[in-house]
């Protein structure tokens, strides 16, 4: 059994109502990638770690045609939101929605038995910081600190439950410099996190420009799918 983790899926319906070869040739049929890809290396015991941006859907029903296709693939599928889940809404409904297929994180964690032990999936959309380009102190103030709480709480209940082996799933980069303050990346040293992944950076130039590796005792990956041959990525 492994843990894999894939971003921004950007699923849009089939034929897509957003195609995605505006961003690049690159993204031409890239559903059709992500599915062959994830087909061929996610089994049916693993599970997938979704960090946001999954459908262009507005509504929950416009966004289940996209949901239903993940729910398809191989694997056990933990979902946190993204900045263009524009159909995100409660977990219940969203749970009844999916007739169960996903587990969304809101606050929560979810448990994954390996021969190693229990390792903790969490996550939450995380947000920009302070610094970053058209950052609005009067609007992403209030939300940057919501989210830093849904983070703790994502990870003081994996806490609570006794798992001290954490990944850490965002949507928002945590910080793009290794040295740069960030409120996630204290709750990282704090809960003790080993791995993070997250999405939100496209192409070359974003992935170049963003922090990946080692900082402290977490290891940071980012996982969007153009960024990473549409195929998901292997973090556990």
């Amino acid at each position: 059994m492994s843990v894999y983790a894939i971003g921004d899926l950007h699923f849009s319906g089939m034929p897509p109502r957003k195609p995605m070869d505006i961003f690049g040739e690159h993204w031409r049929d890239h559903r059709d990638k992500v599915i062959r890809n994830w087909t061929a290396v996610v089994a049916p015991d693993d599970w997938v770690v979704l960090c946001g941006d999954l459908s262009w859907g507005m509504k929950l029903s416009d966004a289940l045609p996209d949901l239903e296709a993940v729910a398809a693939l191989p694997g056990h599928k933990v979902v946190i939101e993204g900045n263009h889940d524009y159909w995100w809404t409660s977990v219940k409904k969203m749970t009844e929605a999916t007739q169960g297929a996903f587990a969304f994180l809101r606050n929560s964690f979810q448990p994954v038995e390996t021969g190693d032990g229990t390792v903790a999936l969490c996550g939450s959309r995380g947000w920009p910081l302070p610094g970053w380009e058209n950052f609005d102190p009067a609007k992403d103030r209030k939300i940057l600190d919501h989210e830093v709480l849904r983070v703790r709480a994502s990870l003081e209940a994996a806490r609570k439950a006794g798992c001290r082996d954490i990944i850490l799933a965002l949507h928002y980069p945590p910080f793009y410099t290794s040295d740069e303050a960030s409120p996630f990346y204290d709750l990282i040293e704090e809960f003790g996190v080993r791995r993070c992944v997250f999405g939100h950076i496209h192409g070359e130039e974003g992935a170049g420009q963003v922090f990946q590796g080692r900082r402290g005792a977490c290891t940071f990956r980012l996982v969007s799918c153009d960024t990473n041959g549409f195929t998901p990525v292997r973090i556990g």
